[in-house]
């Protein structure tokens, strides 16, 4: 599909009535309320469309259909139960080019990084979870031939899941695919503010026939339909990933509920440049770290540490390649960077650079809205910016911004690189570039994050666990830990 398809199929779809409804108990529907938000294209800043404002009411609804389907659900055969995730995948593939479209439509992100990474990835989800469901094993352990005990794995029953606006179908799958692989029924709510393709996936539901109940769809503000899925009380576990400050305050609400929690928050990724590094596939690979998908992913490199040796060229590059990369229609294919998710998140990201600006920074590069063309004049479009000059206690290195902004500083010993890494309360990622060995090792252990990438970033097996320590989160993500997540072990001791 070309520029011209692109805007194209733009225009027919905004020819559509664009109001996405609820799906629930394999149904789409109004909210009960009838109240609905606006739903807002970052690149114009216009209004396209509108989202349910659910409540409590339709929270209550939804249960009901997944009461309704998880008897039938969880006795399912498990080939059964993967064959529906498989074909699940396949219609997501089948369908590339329409939410690819639409989620650059409802994001901001370039078209080509929708293609690229995450509709293929949240394919990849249901495929991955189809076969896990069938090779997830349980453990058993013997007394000394008095006895045996083995491990039963149950459905939690109910689940709730609650995704982010960053990657939209990419999360939003990887919490429910596990789910239902598990043999739960879910309530699943997106992000209010990129809630298309969620609402396709009820489509594709309804396509391959997935029972009714098994996956219920709600939109609406986390205040409101997002803490009544939390407090339900036949909701028996919540797997929530977004900031920091809404992931205390739902933690703050269970705690005293004893309801499962998974919790996946923000990041402050530092990356580690040492001056024995490939140095010009290590710019090219930090630049994509740092700005991909306008650095609005929790795993995007912000606090760049950089070798003495080397700081001057690799800076210097680095800001080069910023100074070149101009935001643009996310619907044209040859587009690098795209929109700002929204006008809020837009001015909080600049008020950042104003802070850095005010704790001694010095802008190397962007800093400044940019104004779109034609369709894009009212769009919400930032330059990459790379800031100088901060101490490692500023704001700017201590509280995550989650746009195009990155710090860089120099450091002479593995000791001192170490020490500004782990100078946070975050603990998400980090990226170490070297071609020591023995080095990379060392660091890698010590480092205070729970994924660390050397001499690359983003190269995801979805075997491995998947999250952070302190403020990035609790519990993880990913292959068994997921499925261990989502299920309830049960010991049975037989006495010979």
């Amino acid at each position: 599909m070309d520029n011209v398809d692109n805007l194209s199929n733009l225009s027919n779809l905004k020819n559509l009535d664009n109001t996405i409804e609820n799906f629930i108990d394999g149904q789409y529907q109004a909210p009960l309320n009838n109240n609905y938000l606006d739903n807002i294209e970052p690149a114009t800043g216009l209004v396209y469309g509108k989202i349910p404002n659910s409540d409590q009411d339709d929270v209550e609804q939804a249960v009901k259909a997944a009461e309704q389907a998880l008897p039938a659900w969880r006795s399912l055969d498990l080939e059964q139960r993967a064959d529906y995730l498989m074909a699940i995948a396949q219609e997501i593939e089948h369908q590339l080019e329409p939410l690819a479209l639409a989620e650059a439509q409802d994001n901001g992100k370039p078209i080509s990084l929708a293609k690229m990474v995450d509709i293929p990835r949240a394919a990849s989800n249901f495929k991955f979870f189809a076969h896990a469901c069938s090779q997830f094993a349980s453990e058993s352990h013997a007394m000394n031939n008095t006895a045996i005990n083995y491990t039963l794995r149950q459905p939690v029953g109910i689940v709730g899941c609650i995704s982010p606006w960053n990657l939209p179908l990419y999360l939003f799958t990887w919490k429910i695919a596990p789910a239902l692989a598990a043999g739960n029924c879910v309530i699943a709510k997106p992000s209010e503010i990129t809630p298309k393709t969620a609402a396709m996936l009820g489509e594709i539901c309804q396509k391959v026939g997935l029972p009714k109940g098994v996956l219920n769809i709600l939109h609406g503000n986390g205040a409101t339909v997002g803490s009544a899925i939390c407090n339900h009380p036949k909701i028996k576990a919540i797997s929530f990933t977004g900031g920091t400050a809404t992931g205390a305050e739902i933690a703050t609400q269970l705690a005293p509920k004893f309801k499962k929690l998974s919790l996946e928050l923000g990041g402050k990724n530092p990356a580690l440049i040492f001056d024995d590094c490939n140095i010009d596939k290590t710019i090219n690979e930090v630049f994509r770290a740092s700005f991909a998908n306008q650095g609005q992913i929790c795993l995007c490199a912000s606090r760049l540490y950089v070798q003495r040796g080397i700081y001057e060229k690799f800076k210097s590059a680095l800001v080069e390649k910023a100074k070149k990369l101009i935001p643009a229609d996310p619907l044209l294919d040859d587009t690098k960077m795209g929109a700002i998710v929204s006008k809020a998140h837009l001015d909080k990201v600049l008020s950042y650079i104003e802070i850095a600006k005010e704790e001694g920074g010095t802008i190397l590069a962007g800093g400044k809205q940019v104004l779109g063309e034609g369709r894009c004049q009212r769009g919400y479009f930032l330059q990459p910016t790379i800031i100088e000059g901060l101490s490692n206690s500023a704001t700017c290195n201590q509280q995550e911004i989650f746009g195009p902004v990155i710090t860089i500083q120099p450091f002479d010993t593995d000791e001192q690189a170490l020490a500004l890494a782990n100078e946070s309360d975050y603990g998400l990622a980090a990226t170490i570039w070297t071609n020591n060995l023995s080095r990379a090792h060392q660091l890698a252990e010590q480092i205070n994050t729970g994924i660390v990438w050397i001499n690359c970033w983003l190269l995801r097996d979805l075997r491995t666990p998947f999250g952070g320590m302190n403020h990035s989160g609790v519990g993880r993500e990913g292959g068994l830990e997921a499925m261990r997540f989502f299920t309830e072990p049960k010991n049975v001791c037989i006495k010979y």
